[in-house]
């Protein structure tokens, strides 16, 4: 294991020092920081974060909680691997509430709910679906469906890259738009402008969920969006190795390391895998040392910079709002993107 994997470990270690699980909200960027700590516990073969996951979801079966957005949903991927872990029937009921609401939720365009669900964001905000959502739902239909040997969730799990390569790629450059409005029938930006965490969640989601999947099939598809997303990508790296907050802007934004590590995660699994070259190791390897080259120590803990705040797809002025959007520490989300990063690299050095 390299330093620099095992100061991601650190990092993870240090930000539950850093947070309370009590105080973190009950949406995706949490949701996400969750079960990376969740990964790592597995990989490692420990159970470290156990106590600390279930406090999070202790405190939110107490307290109540909402999942009707594709972000509320995010939870159920901590939930589901509490319950597999622990054999406690709360978090599993925790899970199938976010089962229940993948199949009651209507469907905005073929098989794919609108990404903000029936919030109040959904209120202002035409009926879409936000690349986001690939992660934030689609990681848990697999899990889950493959634990519970659920078959129509499967078959909804194994559809959905397609469906978002279809509504949401971009035929001439191969990279992907932040959303679709599926009453208006076309994506936004509406311009070529492409968010580099949105793509990050492409990458780095098939890496999580295509081995889930039970069709041969269904995998081949998946990995084939993956390597034609990764070709697509590499053109945008920075020397230095990092990706920006708007890929195809180099220099004209800043450099964004939750997509960069997301971007990392899955040329590792790519390259482990045999359907990414070894390019794409070397890659991945720059990528995921530059952003951890840039860690910091704040109040002695590790702290991690550069992530850039959450975003909405606007019709107006996108790139403008891209650009300005603040960036900072630890945020959750990001953290989550060095965890999976670290994973997969280890694999890699595991596997060689």
């Amino acid at each position: 294991m390299t330093e620099n994997i095992a100061k991601v470990f650190r990092l993870a270690e240090d930000s539950t020092k850093r947070f309370a699980p009590q105080k973190l909200g009950w949406s995706w960027g949490q949701a996400l920081f969750l079960y990376g700590l969740a990964l790592i516990d597995q990989e490692n073969g420990t159970g470290k974060y156990t106590d600390y996951l279930k406090s999070y979801y202790d405190y939110y079966i107490a307290k109540g909680h909402r999942v009707n957005t594709s972000d509320t949903a995010a939870p159920g991927l901590g939930a589901y691997t509490l319950a597999k872990l622990t054999g406690e029937e709360k978090y599993y009921q925790e899970a199938m509430r976010v089962r229940q609401y993948i199949a009651s939720s209507p469907k905005v365009v073929e098989d794919m709910p609108n990404h903000l669900g029936n919030g109040i964001e959904s209120w202002f905000y035409p009926k879409s679906i936000w690349i986001d959502s690939i992660m934030m739902y689609g990681v848990f239909c697999s899990l889950f469906a493959k634990g519970e040997q659920d078959a129509q969730l499967m078959e909804f799990a194994q559809a959905q890259p397609a469906l978002f390569e279809k509504y949401l790629r971009d035929k001439k450059t191969g990279l992907y738009y932040h959303c679709y409005w599926t009453k208006k029938g076309t994506h936004y930006p509406k311009t070529p402008i492409f968010w580099g965490r949105g793509n990050g969640w492409v990458t780095a989601a098939i890496s999580l969920f295509a081995d889930n999947f039970s069709s041969l099939q269904a995998k081949e598809d998946a990995l084939r969006i993956h390597k034609e997303l990764s070709i697509a990508l590499a053109p945008w790296q920075r020397e230095d190795g990092y990706f920006e907050t708007i890929f195809n802007k180099v220099g004209k934004t800043y450099k964004e390391s939750s997509a960069t590590m997301l971007i990392a995660a899955g040329w590792f699994y790519g390259y482990r895998k045999g359907f990414l070259p070894k390019e794409y190791l070397e890659r991945a390897k720059l990528a995921f040392d530059a952003v951890v080259s840039d860690f910091q120590v704040k109040k002695g803990l590790l702290s991690m910079p550069y992530i850039s705040a959450p975003t909405t797809p606007l019709q107006v002025a996108p790139y403008f709002f891209y650009k300005i959007l603040p960036c900072g520490n630890d945020l959750k989300y990001g953290l989550f993107a060095a965890f999976i990063a670290a994973l997969e690299y280890k694999r890699c050095l595991e596997t060689v």
